[in-house]
């Protein structure tokens, strides 16, 4: 159907005349938009939903039905995904009409509010790191890590380099996205053993040569061993010309070593554990980096300028992306926007302050360390396995079957990770800890 002006009506998104389309469909040599298409019989819309229609009394009534089936679990789980107490603060201002309807702050002159908070994230981000440049719209952790890959072989270009060192403990959602990352590239990655649980330096030794471009370690590592010796693999990287990339968060990164100073040159990781919680998927990632590689950097950074009346002002200053350069110059593809996610973060992060955000760091290690003394009084359990320092989560033996002794403690309203047969990771934080009693008596009731 078409409207008076000759155009579709009710298509806005695709405002083609009939006239349009036709000429469209003779350039590329079809008969109909159908044939542009290959979609099975069996699920092709026939025009109805199948749903029966409901007023909104009976549409509730039938959501909370369905939400009830949910197993009601207290998690003790990690492994990158981190729960914090987000305060009530972060919800109700983030939630502001200025904040959410404002996708991308293109137009400075009326986000200077926004700009400012991400200017602020930014900062922190340089404070916790020691690394003078720190983006604010990353998309999470994995993401993180492919894009300083990239950059690592951008700095390479034209050398024979094409090697990424990664931990054997790495997290395979990250570890996916890198080989997406690096699929269409001549790189490779490879990977070098564990020793107790942080990286076996002495193995790391033999692997790193001409060929890599980057080493990458995490701390703590993905079942929560703090790395102790981040400056001999710092050395190890760059004794060979290759880019040190250290992975962490912004609670651990507010305890542990400072990056800067074992030699880090790109710091990525996870900043959703401070104002998101666990999103189950959503995610805000890291990225800091010197300031030599500042025209190397993915995203978009925020800068402090001067408007016309000589005025302190904010802007974005560096969007070095395909939507906005020469596509051969673009260093990401980056599009969708994390700021109002930062923004979250580094709302909680001023909540904080720097004594609370350290004490919550602090608890982190003492939290892992008691309830891991705890769960290794237990007739047929070790914990932790490692003979390591370790942030919020550890790892545990179990004489008896993981996987049976996880979904026990599931029926007993308790989730934890099972890694292998005689393997479980517990992680424990504020958000949890009140549970760390009931989930000791459960474990010894099925172990």
């Amino acid at each position: 159907m078409t409207a008076g002006n000759g155009r579709r009506a009710g298509s806005p998104y695709a405002p083609h005349t009939d006239a349009d389309e036709a000429a469209m469909l003779d350039a590329i040599g079809v008969e109909s938009v159908e044939s542009l298409f290959d979609i099975p019989e069996e699920v092709r819309f026939d025009g109805e939903f199948g749903i029966d229609g409901m007023d909104e009394k009976a549409l509730r009534q039938s959501l909370s039905d369905l939400f009830a089936r949910n197993e009601d679990l207290t998690e003790f789980l990690g492994r990158g995904h981190h729960a914090h107490y987000v305060p009530a603060l972060v919800s109700d201002l983030s939630r502001r009409s200025e904040f959410l309807t404002s996708y991308t702050q293109y137009q400075p002159e009326v986000t200077q509010g926004f700009l400012q908070v991400l200017f602020e994230y930014q900062s922190m981000l340089v404070e916790l790191t020691g690394l003078p440049v720190a983006n604010c719209s990353m998309y999470d952790a994995a993401t993180a890590l492919a894009e300083a890959a990239l950059l690592a072989n951008r700095l390479r270009r034209g050398a024979s380099g094409h090697r990424v060192l990664v931990p054997a403990h790495i997290q395979d959602g990250r570890l996916g996205v890198l080989e997406n990352y690096l699929g269409g590239s001549d790189m490779e990655i490879g990977s070098y053993p564990m020793d107790d649980g942080a990286a076996d330096v002495d193995a790391l030794t033999d692997l790193v040569d001409d060929e890599t471009v980057m080493v990458y370690a995490e701390s703590p590592t993905v079942r929560g061993v703090i790395e102790e010796r981040l400056a001999d693999i710092g050395d190890l990287a760059h004794e060979n010309d290759a880019l040190f990339c250290l992975g962490s968060d912004l609670v651990a990164l507010a305890l542990l070593e400072e990056p800067a100073s074992v030699g880090a040159d790109v710091v990525v990781g996870e900043a959703g554990a401070l104002g998101l919680g666990t999103a189950y998927g959503m995610g805000l990632g890291i990225f800091a980096t010197r300031e030599e590689y500042l025209r190397q950097v993915p995203g978009r950074l925020v800068g402090a300028s001067e408007d016309a009346a000589e005025k302190r002002a904010f802007t974005l200053t560096l969007q070095t992306r395909e939507q906005h350069i020469r596509k051969e110059r673009a260093t990401s593809n980056i599009c969708t926007n994390q700021a109002w996610v930062a923004l979250r973060t580094a709302m909680h992060m001023a909540w904080l302050g720097p004594d609370r955000l350290v004490d919550l760091a602090t608890d982190a290690v003492t939290d892992a360390r008691e309830l891991a003394g705890r769960l290794d009084d237990l007739s047929g359990v070790k914990a932790p396995i490692y003979d390591r320092y370790h942030f919020r989560e550890f790892v545990v033996r179990t004489d008896q079957p993981a996987p049976a002794i996880t979904n026990d403690l599931a029926g007993r309203g308790f989730a934890v990770h099972a890694l292998d047969d005689h393997h479980i990771q517990v992680c424990i934080t504020d958000v949890n800890a009140d549970a760390a009693d009931e989930l000791v008596a459960a474990f010894e009731e099925v172990v």
